[in-house]
């Protein structure tokens, strides 16, 4: 793979971008031409899945003001995730305002006001540079056709509380976020990201402001509560709704229902089962960094969960061999994802499907146990393949869809399910939307 250069390492040569080289990445700097004292950062990837046997697209896209230090905007994987969002596109063009490399910290964002034509006329004045830099097997009718996309998020401001590297999993960020939903109802958020898929939000709890105000208090200077009886990621909700599915016996028990959580990130999905539904939790994380973030920043703390520190499979293996009746779980639920910058986001990762995995995981589910997971698949066989694996090692499955797109939780029991359940639901909808209760399927 071709990697950028700085402007005073080469001589940028407009002859290369001639033609598509798949994954190729440079970046440079120009005058702006609106304003010759200041740089703009000129970004071009070459997707790395361009057909030869098709005509090349190109699309441009302007950094949001304020946004260059993004990870979304100032990264390769960044600039990847965007390109294999827009469909077709074989080379993304990404300009924005050059940072120098350096910014103060905290990072603190807020979405600007801008004036009306002031994207339209910067487009404008750089129409000549994006023509430069396409492909020259583009007609002048394609290359006038080149569009320029808007990137739009609901982030309204946002702060960078921390930064740090994990062992397992690279750089991660620590971000207090205020966002605009579609009602335009404002609310705040505690975000975890990962540097690897900066575009991907891995972990998110509301955050409250201690004071009440009627308006809306800044993201620096506020001192928030954290709201850890709500769930925030879409795909959790679904993963809760499945306990609908546990034996009646849950009800009985006198000691409380036991949940192990494989993949904890900012610790949201244990905190929710202690809090809300009187689970006793264990967790296995496999990056140390990311379980201090969680209980630094998301709240995770001793009383709410115990968690170990290692491989998730491993950890699964070597419990099968030692569980007996007192120690085996209600609810086995797994949160993994195999990030590829390509495939882009997919869970959980293939080594967990493997027979011998599943097999562990029976072993340390009580009989009316389920197991509970969530699917991102890559395509459609992957996810036909990973049925027919948990088919052959469990009594029933059931799915539930996310409703974003290729997302489902699939919920597996160690034997028939029961007509009655542990979990009502009158248990469950104070915490959860019925519409998931609802959108459990057999399969």
């Amino acid at each position: 793979m071709v990697k950028s250069k700085s402007e005073s390492e080469m001589a940028l040569d407009v002859r290369i971008f001639e033609s598509i080289s798949p994954s190729r990445f440079i970046s440079f700097t120009i005058p702006n031409p609106t304003s010759p004292s200041h740089l703009l950062r000129v970004a071009v990837l070459d997707s790395p899945v361009h057909s030869t046997d098709s005509s090349p697209r190109v699309a441009a896209i302007l950094v949001p003001k304020n946004r260059e230090t993004d990870w979304i905007f100032s990264t390769e994987s960044g600039h990847l995730q965007l390109l294999l969002n827009i469909p077709d596109i074989s080379r993304l063009i990404m300009i924005g305002d050059n940072q120098n490399g350096g910014s103060d910290f905290p990072a603190v964002y807020h979405r600007p006001i801008v004036e009306d034509g002031e994207s339209e006329r910067l487009e404008m004045r750089l129409k000549p540079l994006v023509v430069a830099l396409s492909p020259k097997t583009l007609t002048r009718y394609e290359i006038d056709d080149v569009p320029f996309v808007i990137y739009e998020d609901n982030v309204v401001s946002s702060v960078v509380l921390e930064k740090s590297i994990g062992p397992f999993v690279g750089e991660m960020l620590i971000e207090d976020v205020e966002i605009e939903n579609d009602d335009g109802v404002r609310e705040f958020r505690r975000r975890l990201r990962f540097k690897r898929m900066p575009n991907l939000v891995q972990s998110v709890i509301k955050i409250i402001p201690r004071l009440d105000s009627n308006s809306s208090p800044p993201l620096t200077g506020t001192e928030f509560k954290l709201h850890l009886t709500e769930l925030v990621h879409p795909y959790l909700a679904p993963m809760v709704a499945s306990l609908s599915l546990i034996d009646s016996h849950i009800s009985q028990l006198k000691a409380r229902p036991k949940a192990l959580c494989i993949g904890v990130g900012g610790g949201g999905l244990l905190s929710f089962l202690r809090l809300q539904l009187g689970f006793e939790v264990t967790g296995v994380e496999i990056d140390p960094e990311v379980l201090r973030m969680a209980r630094q920043y998301f709240g995770l703390d001793d009383s709410l969960a115990r968690v170990h520190v290692e491989d998730g499979i491993k950890f699964l293996k070597r419990l099968s061999t030692s569980c007996d009746d007192d120690t085996k779980f209600d609810v086995l639920m797994v949160d993994l994802d195999a990030t590829d910058p390509i495939q882009g986001m997919t869970a959980p990762p293939v080594e967990f499907v493997a027979k011998d995995v599943l097999l562990a995981a029976r072993t340390v589910l009580v009989p009316s146990g389920i197991f509970v997971i969530n699917v991102i698949a890559p395509n459609k066989t992957f996810y036909q393949e990973l049925k027919g694996e948990f088919r052959h090692v469990f009594a029933e499955l059931y799915e539930i869809d996310v409703g974003n797109g290729d997302n489902f939780v699939l919920i597996a029991t160690v034997g028939p399910t029961d007509s009655k359940s542990g979990f009502t639901r009158e248990t469950l909808t104070p915490a959860i939307s019925g519409k998931y209760l609802d959108a459990i399927q057999r399969i």
